[in-house]
Order: structure tokens, then sequence, then C-alpha cells
């Protein structure tokens, strides 16, 4: 998966990601939930105050997954990255796009000087559970499952050479 391209996304990407979020939403048995727009989406990741960012992974000129994450804000830990949705369509699932796309998100967190990243991933959906567990060892909370990793434990992951050491 080497020909995988991690970028950071851009306003012209919005149909795709769009695209992206609806499969999503299927596979979360959900697709009457996506009420978003394009024209919503520019507002709100490239207006005057954006409210969220995203990487694309890109393979042969094509956007195959996303990675969209906005700040948060805890009293107890201060500045969080909020992973709301890492997505890769389904032709794609299962070769490494997922990985790439989650460590530059935590390369993105330490960038940008956040004490941790966190998300949620549904109680049934376990192949995305497994690879939480499997390649970062990421606590997982009961219910709507939510995950994190702290600052310290995203330094170490990407030791010594800012990429994950081999599992």
């Amino acid at each position: 998966m080497n020909a995988v391209k991690i970028r950071a996304g851009q306003k012209n990407d919005l149909p795709r990601i769009l695209e992206l979020i609806k499969e999503l939403a299927e596979y979360e048995r959900a697709p009457q939930e996506v009420t978003i727009t394009i024209q919503q989406m520019e507002q709100d990741g490239f207006g005057k105050h954006p409210v969220y960012d995203f990487f694309v992974a890109e393979l042969n000129g094509e956007i195959v997954g996303m990675s969209l994450f906005y700040w948060r804000y805890s009293t107890w830990k201060g500045k969080r990255l909020y992973l709301e949705d890492i997505i890769v369509t389904e032709a794609w699932r299962g070769k490494g796009i997922g990985r790439k796309l989650f460590d530059r998100t935590m390369q993105h967190a330490l960038e940008q000087n956040c004490t941790g990243m966190m998300w949620q991933v549904l109680d049934w959906n376990e192949p995305a559970i497994r690879f939480y567990k499997k390649n970062y060892n990421a606590r997982l909370d009961n219910g709507w499952i939510n995950c994190h990793l702290e600052r310290e434990e995203i330094e170490q992951l990407l030791k010594p050479s800012g990429s994950l050491k081999s599992k």
C-alpha cells in the first residue's frame, strides 16, 4: 500500500467525503441519519471559523478513505483531538489504509499539542474494535465505546522514527 498517499483534505474533496459518510451510515444501519450537505460542510470546514479538519487517503488519484476530526477541550486534560470518523471504502478495507489514516491523525494530535485523542466505535462493530485493540492497545469502554490514547501513549507508539513499531 505504498501507493496510498495521505494528505490534508481540501474543499474540492467534499463531494467524495460525503459519499464516504453515506457509505459509513449504510454500514452502521442508519442511512437516514445523514442530513449534512456539501454546502454546510464547506461552511463548517472552510468558512471563517472552521470547526473540523480532515485527511484523505488517495490511491491512484482516487479518494478511498478519510479521517475527520475536531478539537475537544477537557476540563481535566486540556486540548484533545476528537476523531469523529475514520472511513475506508469497503473495497479497500483490510489493506492498511485505515492504519495509515489513523497514524497520520495521531501525528497531527501531537503536532497540535493535544494531550490525547478520543473517538467512539459502535459496540457491535467487531472489525473496528479488533483494529483499535490489536494495533493501538486502545482502552474501550462499554456501550457506545469511547476510545482514547494519551499523548504519552501516542508518542510511545510512534517511536523511534515517527512511525509505529512492528507488532
